[in-house]
């Protein structure tokens, strides 16, 4: 089994920042790629940022600009620097990582955080 353990959450003033940290623990072989995703109330769950094993990032047009995803492939871990925080970016923001489990099953399978609350206040 995989975890995923998020921290870094909180409540913000508009305009400011927060680092969100992600870190995966279990039996994994690789992985792929991780990233951040985000649901706000009452609307579906959307992509704000990924980042694969190489370094290639991929950013919601939202977040551009604001956002830096960064990982430490050592630590498993992914991050999520956000600044000039708007009140449209409050949500639940959930890690997502796409695993290799073992060398005999290399199909990547997707694993997801518990979420974390962030709360931007105007």
């Amino acid at each position: 089994q995989v975890q995923l353990v998020e921290s870094g959450g909180g409540l913000v003033q508009a305009g400011g920042s927060l680092r969100l940290s992600c870190a995966a623990s279990g039996s994994i072989f690789s992985i792929k790629a991780m990233g951040w995703y985000r649901q706000a109330p009452g609307k579906q769950r959307e992509l704000v940022a990924t980042i694969t094993s190489g370094g290639g990032t991929n950013y919601a047009d939202s977040v551009k600009g604001r956002f830096t995803v960064s990982r430490d492939n050592a630590k498993n871990t992914v991050y999520l620097q956000m600044n000039s925080l708007k009140p449209e970016d409050t949500a639940v923001y959930y890690c997502d990582a796409l695993v290799i489990l073992n060398i005999m099953v290399p199909t990547p399978m997707h694993y997801w955080g518990q979420g974390t609350l962030v709360t931007v206040s105007s």
